[in-house]
């Protein structure tokens, strides 16, 4: 069945009035979770370590949030994704004494982020989009980072924005305001796009506008992604269905 037209309260279109579209891009746009447990089996089986590869992987990603929190807060001072990645990693493997893996495995491990593939959808939902939109990624893996996913995915972004530019992370209210400034567009005129409600709750709270794509396979099989809030100005089930919903 055709989807409507996403509307605001008073009946206009949402994309008559977006001229950009930010992306959350660790599991919106690419499938983080198989590309660092395959690494982990990778490297593991490497070293002769056996472990629950997905399960450390998803424990490893869970202490994301929490860690970049630190940062925004200023508990820590600013440091690299890759270098907090690498702090996060230390301690998931030090809790289940694996101790075999040298710097160079580590390395290898937190390079994972560097080489993972977009969903199926993103590649050519993206193409679409960007005949219509301004497209860019907001995201706080560094810029080398995005540039380097994007080129390997082929995901035709117009440029790459991450918060590394201002040296803090999301949720902090600045990141997605950056955006706007650096694109030219009122916030009330930016649709910030991910798959994470915390993510368009701090962009909704800084005046963007937010559209959610849930992607239940994130976190596996056994996680299915959480219903929208009544606060998401647009659902799409994936990203051709966010540029259809969004085509003037």
């Amino acid at each position: 069945m055709a989807r409507s037209p996403a509307t605001t309260e008073d009946g206009r279109r949402i994309g008559a009035g977006v001229d950009a579209v930010v992306f959350d891009v660790f599991g919106t746009v690419v499938d983080w979770r198989t590309g660092v447990a395959s690494e982990f089996q990778r490297v593991g089986s490497r070293v002769g370590a056996q472990a629950d590869w997905p399960g450390l992987t998803t424990q490893w990603r869970s202490l994301y949030p929490p860690t970049l929190l630190r940062v925004v807060s200023g508990e820590v001072p600013w440091r690299s994704l890759d270098e907090l990645h690498r702090m996060t990693l230390d301690t998931v493997l030090a809790e289940h004494g694996l101790s075999g893996f040298t710097d160079t495995d580590r390395a290898e491990l937190v390079g994972a982020w560097h080489r993972l593939s977009p969903w199926p959808d993103s590649r050519d939902g993206l193409a679409r989009l960007r005949e219509t939109h301004v497209t860019a990624t907001l995201s706080n893996g560094s810029t080398a980072l995005l540039i380097r996913l994007a080129r390997a995915g082929g995901l035709p972004f117009d440029t790459i924005l991450s918060a590394e530019l201002i040296h803090s992370y999301k949720p902090d209210p600045k990141v997605y305001l950056m955006a706007a400034e650096l694109l030219e567009v009122a916030p009330r005129r930016l649709l910030m796009t991910a798959c994470h409600l915390d993510d368009l709750r701090a962009a909704a709270d800084a005046g963007l506008r937010t559209a959610y794509i849930p992607r239940p396979l994130e976190w596996g099989p056994d996680h299915p992604a959480p219903p929208a809030p009544d606060w998401v100005d647009l659902i799409a089930t994936d990203i051709p269905d966010l540029a259809r919903q969004l085509t003037p």
